[in-house]
């Protein structure tokens, strides 16, 4: 059981009011993994949400997918003025995802966070984002060089060499690491693509690219998916989830 906070939409062709969804790529990532993707409505009123609250929704979850989307506010990492680049920002959103994420990780329930997931990790553990890229990741295939030996695993590839190839939408970045977390892998600007949390319990990876994009025919990015639904099951049977 793979939990997945929805994204809220204002519009969705097959229905008449706004909208909370997934993408489809996601869920079919999942599925083809062995795992059960289900949905999971943000809720967050005033913007506020507590571990506790979260623990209670969530219990059931095996697994948590934190999924891509709009930008966080930048008052949640301290920054006083917003980018004019600054977009989507919804503030039940960022509240349910930020509970969302210091509660998996404390938890010790396995974590894969892709895009703004991985960017909510980063401002959940402390840490903060550059708010607008002086060059934007945005609909670009890019080759990433892959530093930490697990993550090297997964993808098929040897740490430090040549890395594979990874879908990139994004024009924010982490900017100051949060508490526990680890660089993983880069792009050749110095943009960090991936964040592993070595010291804290439970598996954790955080991808700044987005593998749902090509895991139908790419091997290595299903195998991000594959490595979840497989660390879920460890976690769901009582055993560690590393």
């Amino acid at each position: 059981m793979i939990a997945i906070p929805a994204r809220f939409s204002q519009s969705a062709s097959a229905l008449r009011y706004r909208a909370v969804v997934t993408a489809r790529a996601l869920s079919e990532a999942v599925l083809r993994a062995g795992g059960e993707p289900l949905t999971v409505h943000p809720w967050a009123p005033s913007g506020q949400a507590g571990p506790a609250d979260v623990a209670e929704r969530l219990g059931f979850a095996d697994g948590v997918l934190l999924p891509g989307g709009g930008d966080l506010a930048p008052s949640r990492y301290g920054a006083e003025v917003a980018h004019g680049e600054v977009y989507d920002v919804d503030d039940e959103q960022d509240g349910f995802d930020l509970a969302v994420a210091a509660w998996a990780l404390s938890a010790g329930v396995p974590t894969l966070a892709i895009c703004r997931g991985t960017q909510v990790v980063n401002v959940a553990r402390g840490g903060t984002l550059e708010q607008h890229m002086q060059d934007p990741h945005r609909d670009v295939l890019l080759p990433v060089a892959v530093n930490d030996p697990a993550l090297a695993a997964v993808l098929g590839t040897a740490p430090g060499g040549e890395g594979v190839e990874v879908s990139c939408y994004h024009h924010q970045r982490l900017e100051r690491l949060g508490a526990g977390l680890a660089v993983a892998a880069t792009a050749g600007d110095g943009t960090v693509e991936a964040v592993t949390a070595g010291a804290l319990p439970g598996w954790f990876l955080g991808v700044q690219w987005h593998p749902e994009d090509t895991a139908a025919t790419d091997p290595a990015q299903a195998a991000l998916f594959d490595t979840l639904v497989a660390q879920a099951i460890r976690y769901r049977a009582g055993g560690s989830s590393r």
